[in-house]
């Protein structure tokens, strides 16, 4: 009986230490870019909630960058979720609800900015609670 549990054991660790198939590693990689993404939408939804409750004019440049620095920290899904719902967004803004170039450039500038790790202070406006 010890040596059955002995060669359980041994086969479970040496089981537990062996490269996984490359299908199973391409399912984990592709449930990690699905929850990263997933994250990184919430992370955009908070930051457009905090930019609503705030209510602060010129503010908006700063949760642009915000919502995608921290969508963009979780990975590759994060990132690419905060893409796609900024590119999204900018396209309503610019082209069905009426805002100008300008300002969409401005946005997708401060949106690329956060994406690319830099730090969303650089639009934070002067006087804004600093529980945003």
């Amino acid at each position: 009986m010890r040596l059955w549990v002995c060669i359980t054991l041994l086969s479970t660790v040496l089981c537990a230490s062996a490269d996984r198939p490359a299908i199973v590693q391409g399912i984990i990689r592709a449930g990690q870019f699905v929850r990263d993404a997933a994250g990184g939408a919430l992370d955009m939804y908070r930051a457009y909630l905090d930019m609503r409750e705030a209510n602060y004019k010129g503010a908006d440049k700063y949760f642009h960058a915000r919502g995608n620095y921290d969508a963009a920290r979780r990975g590759p899904g994060g990132a690419w979720a905060a893409r796609v719902i900024s590119d999204a967004r900018e396209f309503w803004q610019g082209s069905v609800s009426g805002r100008g170039a300008e300002d969409t450039r401005l946005d997708q500038e401060a949106n690329a900015w956060g994406r690319s790790g830099g730090d969303p202070n650089r639009y934070r406006p002067k006087g804004l609670p600093s529980k945003y």
